[in-house]
């Protein structure tokens, strides 16, 4: 993955994150319980977080393996993890749509994902 490519995945992640906070706090807070806005904030901060990590790994050396991984790890993980708890989220405001029997092991799967890309990234910064 090229550096201009983890550049802008982490602007497009950092700035929708912005967005999506402002969405949140402006439009749903009336909208959605306590509980509900608090998981979409998770949603936001974790893809804000993510899309930092990608900034600064477009500045490492992008020839390392474990740098790659790291960052498909972490688009991938950011988007399955942030995009399903916006959804249960805001699932709530629908009623009974089935969503959260569908969305509720992607959640899951996604962190999995990010947590997969921070071990990548401390073995590799270990081994070299």
């Amino acid at each position: 993955m090229s550096n201009k490519q983890l550049q802008i995945w982490g602007v497009l992640f950092c700035g929708s994150a912005v967005i999506l906070g402002a969405f949140g706090a402006h439009l749903l807070s009336d909208m959605l319980s306590n509980d509900a806005l608090q998981s979409f904030e998770v949603g936001v901060r974790y893809q804000f977080f993510h899309g930092l990590v990608l900034l600064f790994l477009s500045l490492t050396s992008n020839s390392q393996k474990f740098t790659n991984r790291a960052a498909r790890l972490f688009i991938v993980g950011t988007l399955l993890f942030s995009i399903s708890i916006y959804l249960l989220s805001m699932s709530t405001m629908y009623g009974d749509t089935g969503l959260p029997t569908i969305l509720g092991p992607v959640t899951p799967i996604g962190g999995l994902m990010l947590i997969l890309g921070w071990i990548s990234l401390l073995v590799g910064f270990a081994r070299t």
